[in-house]
């Protein structure tokens, strides 16, 4: 096994003014039985974490990564999706990060509000507790929550245990220009650092599959480097710097700082899972 790939399964604003905080936090909730509103539903204010970890679990983490997204920001381009894509291979129907969309009427002439969905890479991860073969687990040094491709037997109860569905299974399906035996299909996928080459009744053919915060972008510390465009592709892409990604760990990260500056939701936070992504309103 590689040095890299041992080391990735073993540890590792202002907005428009026509838009107020009031107005977002109206708007979610009169969404109705929506799209948007199953993913929003059981949302509750939490007091943003300080940078020094707000859980015990958070305690015992090198570092903590996690993102801040500011759904007043988004405009529902989509290029984090598509960055997504290109940066990690996936095929159809596996999706890492998605965005959601939903119209609003509590005022004449209103806008879309967008809200991109990543994995949250929560703190207690309902994934892990359910999974019978332990191919999901939480990185002890970045909080990280990854799959061991080797290891999951493709039970999906992973899919069914996460309250955000953030999970898809890799049915092997391809997009034409990758069919097996294409010469793009020959590139392998950096995910995990593993670099595998996408072939029929191989992993991660038959597997779950998430967002993973791009970590094979780490270097041998487990740090990323943002100057060096050495970022998740989706924060790196966003054209309107929606998606803020760092350590939560840092008190002087950006994704910090915004934290203790502005008013924050986690969504489902009442159903204990803790997830590092928050959303600003």
């Amino acid at each position: 096994m590689k040095k890299d790939e041992a080391t990735a399964l073993d540890t590792k604003s202002t907005a428009p003014a026509e838009v107020s905080r009031r107005d977002l936090v109206t708007k979610f909730g009169v969404i109705g039985a929506t799209a948007l509103a199953a993913t929003l539903a059981g949302v509750s204010l939490s007091a943003c974490a300080s940078a020094s970890g707000a859980t015990s679990s958070s305690s015992i983490l090198k570092r903590r990564y996690g993102m801040v997204i500011d759904v007043r920001k988004c405009i529902g381009c989509r290029g984090c999706v598509l960055a997504c894509k290109v940066e990690n291979k996936t095929p159809p129907g596996v999706n890492y990060n998605v965005v959601l969309e939903q119209a609003f009427t509590v005022r004449p002439n209103d806008k879309p509000v967008f809200q991109t969905r990543p994995c949250f890479h929560c703190e207690k991860p309902s994934c892990v507790d359910v999974c019978p073969a332990s191919a999901t687990f939480k990185r002890e040094s970045d909080g990280i929550v990854a799959i061991d491709y080797d290891r999951c037997i493709g039970c999906r109860y992973c899919l069914t245990a996460c309250p955000y569905g953030a999970r898809t299974f890799d049915f092997g399906e391809n997009y034409p220009h990758t069919s097996e035996g294409s010469p793009f299909a020959a590139v392998p996928s950096p995910e995990y650092g593993q670099y595998r080459e996408r072939s029929a009744h191989k992993s991660p053919i038959g597997n779950a599959r998430k967002c993973t915060f791009c970590e094979h972008l780490q270097d041998d510390n487990g740090a990323y480097d943002k100057k060096a465009g050495r970022w998740p592709a989706c924060a790196r892409t966003c054209p309107g710097h929606a998606i803020v990604f760092g350590d939560l760990n840092d008190p002087e990260s950006y994704p910090s700082r915004l934290l203790n500056e502005r008013q924050a939701i986690r969504l489902k936070d009442d159903m204990g899972t803790e997830p590092n992504v928050y959303y600003l309103i």
